[in-house]
């Protein structure tokens, strides 16, 4: 299998809350796919001891780091530490996936050859690009996800089709460009707002079709209030466009 993480320095980021079910194995997929890549966890806590595990498992895997953050921060609030880390360590790219098998790790060496080949500055895993899709998926979770990319492409006037797609590879050098303390959300909303930071630092951004899947193990993070707090961080950014505002 084509492994370009031989070449460069890639970091897997992966945000866990109550992944215990899943992250062992995610944990081995990874490294199946990408050998030479490192992982970061980053957990906020988790009271079924995910944490615990991948602080344990790190002490005989020297490629595998944790961030155990002792209490639920906020999703971005994770990703941002994440990135900061990749930053700090002087990684090359950083991809970032779900930690509930939801993005598989299989399209981790297409995802990062895109970004390596095509000079991109943010590769996102797309749901609505040719190839891409769901798979067993619920239907609240499809009308979130269009409601939030039909907002971004009609309002906030985005040409990308899947903004909200958390599977992501980003160069690094690109993010050493970003502010982020003005990246104010804590939530999934930091998606959108990264996405715009990178857009207006006259980044490029590419898409990759991925297969979207269901979790099978343990409980979605997904609810009403992030949904909400997502579409909200999209009318700022849309007002920002038309007030044209830093």
């Amino acid at each position: 299998m084509l492994d370009p993480s031989k070449s460069v320095r890639v970091l897997v980021l992966v945000c866990t809350y109550n992944e215990q079910k899943n992250l062992p194995a995610l944990v081995e997929e990874i490294f199946a796919v990408a050998p030479n890549a490192h992982i970061f966890v980053v957990d906020d806590g988790s009271p079924d001891g995910t944490g615990d595990w991948a602080a344990e498992e790190s002490t005989h895997r020297p490629n595998l780091n944790v961030l155990q953050r002792g209490a639920k921060l906020g999703l971005g609030t994770a990703i941002k530490a994440g990135l900061l880390y990749a930053i700090e360590n002087e990684y090359d790219f950083v991809i970032n996936l779900d930690a509930d098998f939801s993005h598989d790790p299989a399209c981790i060496p297409k995802i990062l050859e895109a970004a390596i080949n095509r000079q991109a500055s943010l590769v996102i895993g797309s749901r609505y690009v040719a190839g891409g899709g769901f798979r067993n998926c619920s239907w609240r979770r499809h009308l979130v996800s269009r409601i939030a990319n039909l907002y971004a492409r009609g309002i906030v006037g985005w040409n990308v089709r899947d903004c909200s797609s958390a599977y992501r590879c980003y160069k690094v050098n690109e993010l050493r460009k970003l502010d982020f303390s003005k990246i104010e959300c804590v939530g999934y909303g930091f998606l959108e707002e990264i996405l715009w930071a990178i857009l207006r630092t006259g980044g490029s951004v590419i898409e990759s079709p991925i297969i979207y899947t269901e979790r099978e193990l343990g409980e979605s993070k997904i609810s009403l209030k992030e949904a909400i707090g997502t579409l909200k961080v999209l009318h700022r950014l849309a007002l920002k466009r038309f007030t044209h505002s830093p």
